[in-house]
């Protein structure tokens, strides 16, 4: 207390940062030295990954599996080597295909022309925006599925990725798909879960 009858500041946050920090002071110097201390997990992912066996016979030519509620992408080569990568995903489940496709052609650079349905939806886009173009939704390099209008694509808007941003494609930032894109030959089989 100040020499007025009023309380200081300093000295309550101070006994208050005491009285919090004590208990943990006291365990730490009370533990005996045979049992290890608890594991504290930090940074834990929001995310579990799935085994490829759970959705696949076998490996194959390598696959591709979606996972649009956590929005990561897992591929595993035919050597059985994975790698994850943060994805885009549908704006609505009304867009969003699951189920079982395959990559069944592969272009660098690719050109992007509207579905029927999103010119009818946005009538102002463009017929087609070449390869190369910053304002091209594709990105770098695509995998075509063999749903017709999907794919596994790049995408120049950063700020896509994580969200639920696409017209139904799966997005991944450019030089994400690039490593997709080397290490996927036609014929990787594909699931979106």
């Amino acid at each position: 207390m100040a020499g007025n009858g009023k309380i200081n500041r300093r000295l309550m946050v101070s006994g208050v940062a005491s009285v919090l920090t004590a208990p943990s002071i006291l365990w730490a110097q009370e533990t005996p030295s045979n049992i290890p201390e608890p594991v504290v997990r930090r940074n834990i992912s929001s995310f579990a990954l799935h085994e490829w066996q759970d959705h696949f016979d076998g490996l194959g030519k390598g696959i591709l599996l979606s996972d649009t509620a956590t929005r990561v992408l897992q591929h595993w080569t035919a050597d059985g080597e994975m790698r994850i990568y943060p994805t885009s995903v549908p704006l609505t489940d009304e867009l969003t295909r699951r189920g079982y496709t395959e990559v069944v052609e592969k272009r660098e650079n690719p050109s992007w022309a509207p579905t029927p349905s999103m010119r009818e939806r946005n009538p102002e886009w463009p017929a087609i925006i070449k390869g190369g173009d910053p304002a091209n939704p594709l990105g770098t390099r695509a995998l075509y599925l063999s749903w017709q209008y999907y794919r596994i694509h790049g995408t120049q808007d950063t700020r896509k990725i994580g969200r639920r941003s696409s017209n139904g494609c799966i997005g991944l930032f450019n030089e994400q798909i690039e490593e997709v894109y080397a290490r996927a030959p036609v014929g990787t089989q594909v699931k979106l879960v």
